[in-house]
């Protein structure tokens, strides 16, 4: 794909990252330089323990790098402290997971509004945007319907909504298909990346499902901490 003109909306450089099991030293990751761009799809692959949670960990300023940079934004972020992280988490991130993380009394257009709630966005500005982001899903039918009246595929999208309403420049997926059936799964997929690409937010994708691997603009094979 053409690359932008504009600066990366992340970048990895020479991150190492270890954990200690009891005794052991295990290095999740071993000098890791990634570069993803505006409106990119980017699929991380790789047996379980190969570093993709990891990445996502550290791409959604969840973990700190043990040595390395990363740069969101053309702004480095290993200095930061707690409040700052969670600030820029809140600002410049959207997380999509397998299991939704909808929260199960709250309808789908509360579901979809609360992060600009916690954002401190106007309540008239609000409700236009979460509209206007569950039509681009499909669902602003569904806006009073509480999670639990709805399916997998459509939880899926509810999650895809919220992520996306806040505008970010990165959305982390952790294995966004992995409980839906292959016809979902597929309509998932090309909604993140209809959104992904009109509106300009980058998607780091970890996940083993090829259906979502052939639909990507990029993948990436991890083992035992290395890009291959």
């Amino acid at each position: 794909m053409s690359r932008s003109p504009h600066p990366a909306v992340i970048e990895l450089h020479g991150v190492h990252k270890t954990y200690r099991l009891g005794a052991h030293v295990v290095p999740a990751l071993q000098g890791i330089d990634l570069s993803v761009q505006r409106g990119e799809l980017l699929a991380l692959t790789g047996p379980s323990g190969s570093g993709k949670s990891t990445i996502l960990n550290l791409c959604g300023l969840i973990d700190t790098p043990d040595s390395g940079q990363i740069v969101l934004g053309g702004r480095e972020v290993n200095g930061l402290n707690e409040v700052q992280r969670t600030l820029l988490r809140r600002d410049a991130l959207g997380f999509v997971f397998q299991s939704f993380n909808l929260v199960p009394v709250m309808t789908v257009a509360e579901n979809v509004d609360y992060p600009l709630f916690i954002a401190g966005v106007p309540a008239a500005e609000r409700r236009e945007r979460v509209a206007a982001q569950l039509a681009a899903v499909g669902l602003l039918e569904h806006a009073q319907h509480r999670p639990d009246a709805l399916s997998g595929g459509q939880r899926q999208r509810v999650a895809i909504a919220r992520a996306l309403v806040k505008r970010p420049r990165l959305v982390i997926a952790d294995e966004p298909t992995a409980s839906l059936d292959s016809h979902t799964a597929n309509q998932v997929l090309e909604l993140m990346r209809e959104l992904g690409h009109a509106e300009g937010a980058a998607f780091v994708i970890a996940t083993h499902d090829s259906r979502l691997t052939n639909r990507c603009d990029r993948v990436l094979a991890l083992l035992d901490g290395r890009l291959q």
